[in-house]
């Protein structure tokens, strides 16, 4: 049996939620990561626990709701890669009842919104794959465009189910998804992958600094007896450094 993508999966679904939030015009009410109030109150009280609030949410309840309530409901582990993140990413922000009848009508199945093994025994067989996450793809956005809601959240909608529509595409073709997946890290909040940082975050700390220092050190011995186009490349480098040291330096004292 092949191993599961469900935490890579969760990863990115994680990329597109936010932390706590009770935006008046969310029927969801207040939210943590995706993890809406009811949803964390009926978690709650299936393992008998008092109720509270999802700001508390931690991520082992994170991780057990998603598993349980999205990527278990939508046969995560079954369906084909792409295929399986597109339909939980779609399960995850509207329902895994309405991203399974999109599934199966971009399948041509019975869209009863419950995937089992006639929706997956099709999902497997589909010759294009990437048409599957297409024809889901294009039934969530069209259904979210009908949302009241829209003109509030459309924007970021949108570009929600873009990147799930490319990172997908590209799974179902076994090539790299090119949006970067977040990190579920120990809060259970998703942060960017440490190697996904910028050079300018790390220029800003003072080991990266001092190292920047000596080379440009270095290439200064050098240019002392390799002539002027060596001093031009030195001195450019020393400017650089210096204007990063700058920077570190005032937004130190700033903090």
């Amino acid at each position: 049996m092949a191993a599961s993508s469900f935490g890579a999966a969760l990863a990115r679904v994680l990329r597109h939620e936010g932390g706590y939030s009770n935006h008046p015009a969310d029927p969801g009410g207040p939210t943590n990561k995706g993890v809406i109030q009811r949803v964390y109150d009926a978690h709650r009280q299936g393992r008998g626990l008092p109720a509270r609030s999802v700001k508390l949410l931690e991520e082992a309840e994170l991780r057990d709701i998603y598993r349980r309530q999205y990527w278990d409901a939508v046969w995560g582990d079954d369906l084909p890669p792409g295929i399986d993140y597109a339909v939980f990413d779609a399960g995850v922000n509207s329902g895994p009842a309405q991203a399974a009848k999109w599934l199966q009508r971009a399948l041509g199945v019975a869209d009863d919104g419950q995937i089992g093994a006639v929706t997956v025994a099709a999902a497997l067989a589909a010759t294009d794959k990437a048409a599957v996450v297409d024809g889901l793809c294009d039934r969530r956005l069209a259904m979210l465009k009908g949302l009241k809601t829209w003109p509030v959240f459309g924007r970021g909608w949108a570009a929600r189910v873009a990147d799930v529509r490319r990172d997908a595409t590209a799974m179902v073709r076994g090539e790299p998804a090119a949006g970067r997946a977040a990190v579920p890290w120990a809060d259970g909040t998703a942060k960017a992958s440490p190697a996904d940082l910028a050079l300018k975050e790390v220029a800003k700390t003072p080991e990266a600094l001092a190292g920047g220092l000596a080379v440009a050190g270095a290439l200064a011995n050098a240019a002392a007896v390799s002539g002027p186009l060596q001093w031009a490349l030195a001195a450019a480098v020393l400017l650089a450094v210096g204007i990063a040291a700058f920077v570190f330096i005032t937004r130190q004292r700033a903090a």
